[in-house]
């Protein structure tokens, strides 16, 4: 089988696969993630949710994964310190340059698979601005997003944010994929903080709020590998089957 990983195969092998082969650029970012997870959880999560589904779909459609984006969209975690963010001009500007890069090395179909809540909208717009000067085809969504309907089927914990942030979505996926970089004492809360909408049709943003409610949403202490495990397999379910239906045959 090729190499699924773009950054361990060579240019005469990714450029004889480029022309028919689906690349996937998985993009996160480094932020604080609560007192009790690492400040790697998104782009180590989304990582993770790329190459398994990539896994998953390599023997139907010629697929790559591209190395993970670390940085991301989040200067509304920097009060907490450790984070380090793009701002929003250059974190699109930086996306918009990778795609045209990959364009430019002959791939025409590109998923962007987010990680991160922050990047959202900027990777709607990247690849909706490329596309208008490349002859590219590209997704782009939030794993998330693309898993909704499957983690309800899953009866995901009704007590969680999805995907929240450092809260039982999070913190059980990093106990099933990185236990090691998840505190033992983690905070715990009687309700989710996270919400602040008018209306499910209106988002409302406020200065102050991410220190409002110390930068995490529900309550951690509830989250199990168990659970991470659950949300995992669905979400990958999900996200393969959306890699399967992006894809478009050449020739």
């Amino acid at each position: 089988m090729p190499q699924l990983l773009f950054h361990k195969a060579t240019r005469v092998e990714l450029r004889a696969r480029a022309a028919d082969t689906l690349v996937v650029l998985p993009v996160g970012a480094t932020e604080q993630h609560g007192p009790h997870l690492a400040v790697g959880t998104d782009f180590l999560t989304v990582e993770y949710l790329a190459r398994e589904s990539a896994k998953i779909v390599a023997a139907e459609i010629p697929i790559v994964v591209a190395p993970t984006l670390p940085y991301g969209s989040s200067p509304h975690h920097l009060p907490f310190g450790a984070t380090l963010s793009l701002g929003t001009e250059t974190y699109y500007r930086v996306l918009c340059d990778l795609l045209e890069s990959l364009v430019i090395d002959g791939f025409s179909q590109i998923f962007i698979l987010n990680g991160h809540g922050g990047n959202n909208e900027l990777i709607q717009l990247a690849a909706r601005d490329v596309t208008l000067k490349h002859p590219a085809r590209i997704a782009a969504a939030s794993y998330w997003t693309v898993a909704r309907e499957a983690l309800e089927r899953v009866n995901a914990d009704p007590g969680a944010s999805i995907p929240g942030h450092a809260g039982i979505f999070e913190t059980s996926q990093m106990l099933a994929i990185h236990p090691d970089l998840v505190a033992q004492e983690r905070p715990a809360r009687d309700a989710d903080r996270f919400s602040f909408s008018v209306t499910s049709a209106v988002r409302v943003k406020a200065h102050g709020f991410w220190e409002s409610f110390d930068g995490y949403t529900d309550s951690p202490a509830r989250a199990t590998a168990e659970q991470g495990r659950k949300y995992l397999d669905a979400v990958v379910g999900a996200v393969a089957a959306a890699f399967r239906e992006s894809y478009v045959k050449c020739g």
